[in-house]
Order: C-alpha cells, then sequence, then structure tokens
C-alpha cells in the first residue's frame, strides 16, 4: 500500500464532525471502518480526546500499530479487525473499562498486552498469526473473559476437525462459555479436562 493514499486518525476525525450533529469528543460510539483513503495511523492525541466514546469501530483500515488510548475513560468496545496490527499493546489505560476486543484478520502472533484487562469478556482474534495453544495461558487470568474466536489461526492447522480445537481452547481455558461462535457444551468440558497436556 502506497502510504501517500492514507489517512490519520485525526484526519478521519475531522472529516467524522463534519458529516455528524454530534462531534466525535462527545459521540458515545465512533464508526470509522473502511475509510478512503483508509486510515493508516492512529495518534494517541486523537484518540485522547473522545472521552465519551463507549465503541470505537476503526476495522477495514491499514493500522499497523496500536496507541495509548489513554483518555478513552468509557471505552467498552474497541473494533480493530480487518488492519495490519502485528501486536496488541497500549490496552492498560481501558483495562478497567475495555470489554469487548475485536482483533480478527490482523497478523497477531503473540496474545501479549491483554493480561491487564480485567473487565474484558469478548475476544475476537480469528484469522490472525497465534501458532501455538500455549498462547492461550497468557489469558487465563482474565476473570470475566466468557466468549473468543480464534478458528483460522496456524494453531488450528494441525488438528483434524474444529471439535478438537475446541477442546485444546477450553484445556487453556476452562472459563469460556463461547468458542468460534458455538456455546460450550458440558461434554466438551468433562472432555478438555481428559486431554493430556
Amino acid at each position: 500500500n502506497d502510504r501517500r493514499n492514507m489517512a490519520t486518525l485525526a484526519a478521519a476525525l475531522k472529516g467524522y464532525d463534519a458529516k455528524h450533529e454530534t462531534k466525535a469528543a462527545d459521540a458515545t460510539e465512533i464508526r470509522l471502518c473502511a475509510q478512503v483513503p483508509p486510515i493508516a495511523k492512529l495518534d494517541s492525541k486523537s484518540l485522547s480526546n473522545l472521552s465519551s466514546c463507549e465503541k470505537l469501530s476503526l476495522s477495514t483500515n491499514a493500522i499497523d500499530r496500536m496507541q495509548s488510548l489513554a483518555g478513552m475513560k468509557a471505552l467498552r468496545i474497541l473494533s480493530l479487525g480487518r488492519n495490519n496490527i502485528k501486536k496488541v499493546e497500549k490496552l492498560d489505560d481501558v483495562a478497567s473499562t475495555l470489554e469487548q476486543l475485536w482483533m480478527s484478520y490482523n497478523q497477531i502472533a503473540s496474545l501479549d498486552g491483554l493480561s491487564s484487562l480485567v473487565n474484558l469478556h469478548t475476544l475476537y482474534m480469528s484469522n490472525n498469526k497465534v501458532a501455538s495453544f500455549s498462547e492461550l495461558d497468557k489469558l487465563a487470568s482474565l476473570p470475566k473473559l466468557r466468549d473468543v474466536l480464534f478458528v483460522g489461526n496456524p494453531m488450528y492447522d494441525a488438528l483434524a476437525d474444529k471439535g478438537e480445537a475446541r477442546l485444546r481452547v477450553l484445556k487453556h481455558l476452562p472459563n469460556v462459555t463461547k468458542i468460534d461462535g458455538e456455546m460450550v457444551k458440558p461434554s466438551e468440558i468433562e472432555a478438555a479436562k481428559a486431554l493430556a497436556d
């Protein structure tokens, strides 16, 4: 992608303000998905002005790295799917409020950067580069995590079927109630416990 044909978040927010009655700084939901030109760069200054925002949707752009979310004290849902993000980072400022993180279709190989999200209950991380089920251990300390999406990651490739992948996820994250869009069955809980380490 040619960087000259990319936008910044600051420019996209200016466009948002021009089109909406409620300014971005006061909006509870901001949706800047599939922008033309795509947003390539986030900046913490622009993000810090979004103090009322509860849901920020920036999916289907060309964002390559996360930035500090300091000042976004109301943020509950962050959607960054279909970007070029390689690393989950800089979420500490929203650790107490963030409930859902949508990161599918990126380039993420590690599940570092999530351990502080004490209220996170939904994590969508499908179609990334997570190669090992042991990465899921980094999420085991999240007390409220219940709904996860990991299908399309390399860690699924070596397994015979989707059922086995679900059991592996459950082995590492025994408290989740929904895996890859389907509720966990009691029989799966028992089968996961029986899996060898």
